[in-house]
């Protein structure tokens, strides 16, 4: 029996969410636009994604009002709008469970309350002054723990440096990426662990 592709039998929000959201890569590139990452060849490059799948994904959700597509410069940049914004919880959530469930080496993640200068916990809270801060008020750095499959594109290369959440990723910025106020240097001692890519 062919597997359907859709959840029209389904009555329930979960599923039309899931028509949105629950293709494979769209929450990859998702957590990439969280993560800064505005043009199509930095998400294809950092995902290893066909084009073809890309253009798909982002259609979708720029047709749901997940993403909103701007020209700057000439370069069509994809950015999130606030439905999308606010879908940052679950992917958090998501990678929390990936890593107390799921096994082998993958690359540690850590976000920090920017306001705070503390780490979150893992349901999103800054222990610091008890809020939970939107992404656009995180900060993310390498933490530790080995990733076997590490890529070496300019994305993952940016990813090295702590880097303000939802601002432009500089994908191109070869060197040392200019760490935002009150972002701390890597990690050198072991933290809460945060899967990403």
């Amino acid at each position: 029996m062919a597997l359907g592709t859709g959840y029209d039998q389904q009555g329930c929000y979960l599923a039309r969410a899931l028509e949105v959201i629950g293709e494979r890569w769209t929450l990859l590139i998702l957590r990439d636009c969280f993560y800064g990452v505005r043009r199509f060849t930095d998400l294809r490059e950092h995902l290893d994604i066909s084009r073809a799948v890309l253009t798909n994904r982002l259609d979708t959700l720029i047709d749901a009002g997940v993403l909103t597509k701007q020209d700057s410069g000439g370069h069509p940049e994809y950015l999130l709008t606030e439905a999308g914004r606010a879908l940052w919880p679950t992917i958090y959530s998501l990678s929390k469970w990936g890593e107390h469930y799921t096994s082998g080496a993958h690359p540690a993640r850590i976000f920090s309350h920017a306001a705070c200068d503390t780490d979150i916990d893992d349901t999103g809270l800054c222990p610091a002054c008890g809020q939970i801060p939107g992404p656009d008020d995180l900060v993310v750095r390498p933490g530790p723990g080995t990733n076997e499959m590490r890529r070496d594109d300019r994305v993952a290369r940016a990813l090295e440096h702590p880097h303000r959440m939802l601002t432009p990723h500089p994908a191109g910025h070869r060197g040392a990426a200019a760490r935002p106020s009150g972002a701390r240097p890597p990690a050198t001692s072991p933290r809460t662990p945060e899967p990403g890519s």
